[in-house]
């Protein structure tokens, strides 16, 4: 209940300080789990996407966002959950496939870490590893706006317009056992 509540103040929040659009909508599966793909241009680029549908969104985060209590409350409460960047982390994947393989929604960012530009990054594999074993479609997302409403190393947001555009499901790709 909580996570209703508090997705749709943030989606609110959006809507208004950001004035952010969202397109595509109509690729996110009504039932079953699915992955959005989106690129990575600021701190802020998960909180606008839990307003794209309905059911609820899991996302994997940097561990660092869990180091202070309300914010391990916070994030866990929004379906998020930590992830060790820079090695293997086993448990946080498990927990992706788990997640999508039953049904729900899941944000992973591909290119893994924040990155400045219009270029999309090289991507990891992770994304692509993850649908393959929970056998969902992976919807890509482009972010305009994010990395000028926060910036790298800024403390504060700016109002600016944000735009959210999804893009049409990509099938998971099948690995050599099946």
């Amino acid at each position: 209940m909580t996570y209703f509540v508090v997705r749709s103040v943030l989606t609110a929040f959006v809507k208004v300080f950001w004035r952010a659009t969202i397109s595509g909508t109509e690729h996110i599966p009504k039932t079953g789990g699915f992955i959005v793909a989106p690129v990575h241009r600021s701190n802020i680029d998960t909180f606008p996407m839990v307003g794209m549908t309905r059911r609820r969104m899991s996302f994997m985060g940097k561990d660092g966002l869990w180091k202070h209590k309300i914010g391990a409350w916070f994030f866990d409460m929004m379906g998020g959950y930590p992830v060790r960047r820079g090695t293997v982390d086993r448990k946080a994947i498990k927990q992706c496939i788990d997640v999508a393989a039953n049904g729900e929604g899941l944000i992973l960012f591909p290119e893994g870490t924040r990155q400045r530009g219009a270029q999309v990054c090289e991507l990891l594999e992770g994304t692509a590893y993850i649908a393959s074993k929970a056998r969902v479609p992976i919807i890509p997302l482009g972010i305009g706006g994010t990395e000028q409403a926060m910036p790298v190393g800024a403390k504060m947001i700016r109002p600016v317009k944000l735009h959210y555009e999804l893009g049409p499901p990509i099938p998971a790709p099948v690995g050599e056992d099946g």
